[in-house]
């Protein structure tokens, strides 16, 4: 399979880098120490969302800033050796030119730069959480992205691991590319399936990107 493209837009944990035991470690953590329970985790959605928005569903209100604040701090302090590139990663991205592609993350800026620069990672161009107003699966972090790049929505090509990431993509009218790192490919409803990004192939032309699978 060849999808064509003019950018390429990357969710960046569960896609380019993995730091699931790091996270697992953190918000249990956190958890504790807020007093939420595994029922609490269990009746929201918690995958590919910012933390801000999860921590609005758990907590009150006027807890929630320094709740985020405290999240966001042990997963900083827990990078170090706690985050690894995926398969793929760093080859893939080797091969793109610096403006064909962007990092969309529901971390924070602090947080997701810190995870990258960890696997040596530095795109030129990322949208956060702190960039957005709504995240994943809303569409606004991928059209901002796109805006960003200065480049059509509908000629992007989104990469995810999470069902929100996937929906936010299809929403802003994008192609989307669903990598197995994180959930079975029967949860995940993308365009393409695949393992991850060591299955895929770039060639950059004159008139953007191919992507061959």
């Amino acid at each position: 399979m060849k999808i064509h493209a003019d950018a390429l837009l990357f969710d960046n944990d569960g896609t380019l880098v993995s730091s699931l035991e790091s996270v697992n470690r953190c918000w249990t953590r956190w958890a504790t120490e807020y007093g939420i329970t595994a029922d609490d985790f269990a009746r929201i959605e918690l995958h590919g969302r910012p933390a801000v928005e999860i921590a609005a569903d758990l907590l009150p209100a006027d807890i929630v800033p320094e709740a985020l604040a405290r999240i966001e701090q042990l997963e900083v302090e827990d990078v170090p050796g706690g985050v690894v590139a995926l398969p793929g990663t760093l080859a893939l991205l080797d091969a793109l030119p610096a403006e064909r592609w962007a990092v969309v993350t529901s971390a924070t800026r602090r947080l997701a730069e810190a995870r990258l620069e960890e696997v040596g990672i530095r795109p030129k161009t990322m949208i956060a959480a702190d960039d957005i107003t709504r995240g994943k699966p809303d569409p606004e972090p991928y059209l901002l992205a796109a805006r960003e790049l200065g480049v059509d929505p509908a000629r992007c090509v989104v990469f995810e691991d999470a069902p929100a990431g996937l929906q936010a993509g299809r929403a802003a009218g994008m192609t989307t590319v669903a990598l197995t790192t994180t959930h079975r490919a029967h949860e995940l409803d993308a365009d393409l399936v695949v393992e991850d990004l060591s299955a895929l192939s770039v060639l950059v032309t004159d008139h953007g990107v191919e992507i061959s699978a």
